[in-house]
């Protein structure tokens, strides 16, 4: 794992995909009470990038009733005609963004490849780097061989202690572990990078596809290990179905004791940091010394482990299970983590496992659209085409405006906390000095990672993916114990979507999400709000969710709330997630309300901040009817317009064991129906399905 990842362990994001941006300047307010963010005067002399006002109503089905089905009253016509293109698990607005800024990164790439960039210049890597991956003629006629030397040093492993040296070398060897580490900030002083421990080293997405005897998870399990007997195939190892078969009960072994996804983001239970004196007493029977030493790592003083009552029996099946079979789970993982590096046919059948039947995707994205994402990866040379980026796509102004805007949703989160009822004034007062603490961070970092050191050939795409990592990885060991930088990003320019940041307290806008449908300089206000405006509360509101709550104002983990209030608040985010916990987007497989809180905490508590702040932004007047439509009908058909998006039902399985964001649709239809301002907008009454009686609405802020 990339130190960039590491720090963002713990960090909350919107979502998790899409990229793209605009070149258009915003005009946004300098105060909450100042002007709309785009005047309805600025409506009228700009064209909407959607609709007339924003919107883009002609995607709507007013058949259905806004109170039944919110989700399908927006977007409904585009669900029922839209189909998701073969080569996707999902679609809608913000895979839509995502592919725009592909298309602007790979037209940066092609001027680059057009010309001879000076050696050695980041355009010379970026430029070679893609080149060496879409050079398919010279991987066909490599097949395997990339991968050789890897494989026959792990053919080697004939002992205990050659084993725990290779779990130690696994993430530089891309291989697999069920014991990982990984840099990230100590909890405790966020001024101070930390080593953590986790356990895992599993193929299949959660630990339930292993335990549960649905037809969905035996059909998966029973594509895994035909699929894991090909892999091994293609290394001309001998006897693979059943040695496939022994990585399954494996991994299924591994999976018995991971805890439980709701577990795994609690931060309190997560956070069980010591010395590593003590750790190797604690956890004794697994040779640590060695294990550290073969990854590179020297002079450990503390770590912190995350999963403690996993750790003994995980121990307890490294030395249970044989070496062999250790020997072919990390063989296989070394094949399927460098399929995408090698020949077609290998290539194609990690695609089929990991994408057709996990997924239900039939085909493999085009080339150019996999180099595009593996050259711009944050881990790869994202920044050095990001540098690019904004120079051709974001103008400063844009920049400045986003920080005031940013600064409008503060003063209404501000005022929200002023005026809540369930919060005490020396927990409010904790709050407020958290609240004007967030650090926001505004389209692209003030400081640039130096890719300088990584070398990149034209002619050799698996020894540039290694130069990559390499760099990565040396990075990652040269912070420990180290002072935390807190320049860097955890995500690139070019991509649309935004995070919190619990231990720095920072709330990160990278430049792309400022274009429709979160932000247009020629919409409605309401449609801003709604939409860019939901965002950036979503974000400050990932400070005081369930786990980032857990962190002060300056990002240290500890307890700063009265119990009573501490009390108040989980009664209300435990009503929040059993509501969620109802949802089914398929049957059988329900929303697991505990695990997707934060997130569900962050979409309620963004809403209501972003209209507050719209509120604010009317000085006491009227908001124009426009197309018949009131200022708050815009506002929330906005939010249900940003969440626009189909995925195959596979897909949707894997995500809701792997994901800890809702649905789409329950990030629209699940958030709506707690706030009574919907009720009124659009006439919902009892009766409708989306209705929730006034006293099980949950409102945080």
């Amino acid at each position: 794992m990339s130190s960039l990842k590491l720090v963002l362990l713990t960090a909350s994001t919107l979502f998790l995909a899409g990229c793209g941006s605009e070149e258009s300047s915003p005009t946004l307010p300098s105060s909450p009470g100042d002007d709309n963010v785009a005047s309805a005067e600025t409506a009228m002399t700009a064209t909407p990038e959607l609709g007339e006002f924003g919107i883009d109503l002609s995607q709507q089905d007013i058949n259905v009733r806004p109170g039944d089905d919110f989700f399908r009253y927006a977007n409904g016509r585009w669900l029922r005609e839209y189909e998701i293109p073969e080569s996707r698990s999902e679609h809608g607005a913000f895979i839509g963004l995502r592919d725009r800024s592909d298309e602007r990164v790979r037209t940066i790439i092609d001027e680059l490849t057009s010309r001879e960039p000076t050696a050695g210049s980041i355009e010379q890597k970026i430029s070679d780097y893609y080149r060496s991956y879409m050079n398919t003629d010279a991987l066909e006629e490599l097949g395997i061989t990339p991968l050789r030397a890897d494989l026959a040093r792990l053919q080697e492993i004939d002992s205990l202690p050659a084993l725990v040296a290779a779990f130690g070398r696994s993430d530089i060897e891309t291989t697999a572990s069920p014991i990982q580490f990984g840099v990230s900030v100590d909890r405790s002083n966020p001024d101070i990078y930390q080593v953590g421990i986790v356990v895992g080293g599993i193929g299949l997405p959660d630990r339930d596809y292993y335990l549960e005897d649905n037809e969905q998870f035996l059909k998966v399990r029973e594509e895994y290990v035909a699929h894991i007997a090909r892999m091994l195939a293609f290394a001309d190892i001998s006897d693979t179905e059943t040695k496939a078969a022994s990585i399954l009960a494996l991994e299924t072994r591994i999976a018995e004791h991971l805890w439980p996804r709701d577990q795994r983001r609690n931060r309190d239970l997560t956070y069980n940091p010591m010395t590593y004196t003590d750790f190797k007493s604690t956890y004794s029977g697994f040779d640590w010394d060695a294990y550290f030493t073969a990854a590179g790592v020297e002079n450990l003083n503390d770590l912190n482990v995350f999963y403690p009552s996993a750790m003994s029996p995980i121990i307890d099946l490294v030395k249970e299970i044989s070496v062999d079979d250790w020997k072919n789970y990390l063989i296989y993982h070394l094949i399927s983590n460098n399929a995408s590096l090698l020949s077609s046919e290998i290539d194609n059948e990690n695609f089929h496992f990991y994408s057709t039947v996990l997924n239900g995707v039939p085909e493999q994205r085009e080339r150019w659209e996999r180099g595009v994402a593996r050259v711009g990866a944050l881990d790869s040379l994202g920044e050095g085409i990001g540098q690019i980026y904004v120079e051709q796509h974001f103008p400063p102004s844009a920049k400045e405006q986003m920080e005031q805007l940013v600064e409008n949703l503060r003063a209404s989160l501000g005022q929200s906390i002023d005026e809540i009822d369930w919060m005490g004034p020396a927990t409010k007062e904790q709050a407020r000095m958290k609240l004007q603490s967030f650090r926001p961070k505004i389209a692209y970092p003030d400081e640039w990672r130096d890719l300088s050191s990584i070398e990149i050939t034209r002619d050799n795409l698996f020894a540039n993916a290694r130069s990559v990592r390499e760099f990565n990885y040396l990075d990652d060991l040269s912070r420990i114990g180290q002072k935390t930088n807190r320049e860097e990003w955890g995500m690139t320019p070019q991509t649309v979507n935004a995070y919190y940041n619990p231990s720095f307290n920072e709330i990160v806008f990278p430049a792309a999400i400022l274009q429709p449908p979160f932000f247009d300089p020629a919409a409605d206000a309401a449609v801003n709000y709604g939409g860019i405006g939901a965002v950036i509360g979503h974000e400050m509101g990932h400070g005081f969710d369930d786990q980032g709550s857990k962190s002060d104002y300056l990002g240290i983990q500890r307890n700063w709330w009265t119990d009573a209030d501490r009390a108040n608040f989980d009664r209300l985010t435990s009503a929040l997630a059993a509501q969620y916990d109802k949802y089914e987007p398929v049957e059988g497989h329900n929303i697991d309300g505990n695990f997707t809180l934060g997130e569900n905490i962050g979409d309620v508590g963004g809403l209501s901040v972003a209209y507050r702040a719209y509120k604010m932004s009317l000085n006491g007047e009227e908001a124009p009817v426009i197309d018949g439509l009131t200022g708050d009908q815009r506002f929330f058909l906005s939010w249900a317009q940003v969440w626009q998006a189909k995925i195959r039902d596979d897909a949707l399985i894997s995500r809701l064991t792997s994901d800890p964001h809702s649905p789409a649709e329950y990030r629209v239809n699940g958030v709506v129906r707690n706030f009574d301002e919907w009720y009124e907008a659009f006439d919902v009454q009892p009766g409708d399905a989306l209705y929730l009686p006034p006293e099980e609405r949950v409102r945080i802020w």
